[in-house]
């Protein structure tokens, strides 16, 4: 069968899929203020039709699941849905990226059922700052729910920081230091403009030199490494000695979509074969389908640009495609 691969030679066995557009925070950068209107339930892909992609897609090489929200955590029973991924030969790997808050008591379920590893979205290690970040969460529960995943096997655990000018970026060591003493794994996000190009993103944006230039201040020695396993296109550094690593994720001051080998699928069935694109294709109308769905992929696949140039969009500069309006919640983070 086909391989998963778009005309510049990039195979996708890696792809990420949405499994809700809800969330229980709201995170400054991910929703507005006001929230969002949701998706009506019968609009959500439902376990059967998700299964039934990936069987199509595993024999075109697809390896990878990544599960996403919303906050994937809210959809219920999903540790079936995990027990059914697992059950699909070709599959290797399954992984949850979630903002942790009900992962304390779901840490061992999620294992049991062949998740491999786990992405926690971890803004502010201070209570009152990741409240105001996440508009009223409890950074306690996901702490917790760190000590659950280790306590569980889920190995390895990355802990996701989108950095933010005048927000967080005081906390650079604080995160950083985290992973002397436990096999952690931080992973500093440019922040970046998804689903909203025109909005005041650029004031909170700053460029990742700024972790190392951290690391010169407080005088560690710092070590290239090849970080954990993974998917992503982290750069990652140790510091001399520590068990964990930390990691610089610069989609906007370095492009990194040479490499690029992911899909998404969002909560309602549409294909993203690039993040921050518009361009979508309606998957759910052809699950049932297996050449169909196979056709449909390629489709998306043989329309990816070479790279999605949000760097042109910090310099306010006129790009080749246009940009999504969905916002992060909407896509699959």
């Amino acid at each position: 069968m086909e391989l998963l691969q778009d005309p510049f030679g990039r195979i996708h066995d890696y792809i990420r899929i949405s499994v809700t557009d809800r969330c229980n925070l709201r995170c400054v950068y991910c929703m507005p203020e006001e929230g969002m209107e949701f998706a009506p339930h019968e609009d959500i892909m439902t376990f059967e039709e998700i299964t039934q992609i990936l069987k199509v897609l595993a024999p075109m090489g697809l390896r990878k699941v990544r599960l996403t929200g919303g906050e994937p955590m809210v959809r219920k029973d999903l540790d079936k849905l995990v027990a059914m991924i697992s059950a699909i030969d070709g599959i290797e790997d399954i992984a949850l990226t979630t903002n942790a808050i009900f992962l304390e008591k779901k840490a061992q379920l999620l294992k049991d059922a062949g998740l491999t590893r786990i992405n926690i979205s971890l803004d502010s290690l201070r209570k009152d700052r990741f409240s105001m970040i996440t508009r009223g969460g409890d950074v306690n529960k996901v702490l917790r729910g760190i000590e659950a995943a280790q306590a569980a096997g889920l190995d390895p655990i990355k802990l996701n920081v989108v950095l933010m000018k005048g927000i967080n970026d005081d906390e650079i060591k604080d995160f950083i230091a985290l992973t002397k003493d436990a096999p952690l794994h931080v992973r500093f996000i440019e922040y970046m403009p998804i689903g909203h190009a025109n909005d005041s993103w650029r004031k909170s944006y700053l460029p990742l030199s700024t972790v190392l230039n951290a690391c010169t201040e407080a005088g560690w020695e710092v070590e290239d490494t090849s970080g954990p396993n993974g998917n992503g296109p982290s750069e990652y550094r140790k510091l001399r000695g520590a068990q964990g690593t930390f990691g610089l994720i610069h989609p906007v001051s370095d492009h990194f979509c040479d490499n690029c080998n992911r899909l998404r699928i969002t909560a309602d069935g549409h294909i993203k074969a690039c993040l921050y694109w518009s361009d979508e294709y309606n998957v759910r109308k052809v699950a049932g389908d297996p050449a169909a769905t196979a056709a449909l992929f390629l489709k998306a696949l043989g329309n990816k640009p070479k790279n999605h140039e949000m760097a042109l969009a910090l310099e306010q500069q006129a790009q080749s495609h246009t940009p999504t309006v969905r916002r992060m919640s909407q896509i699959g983070g």
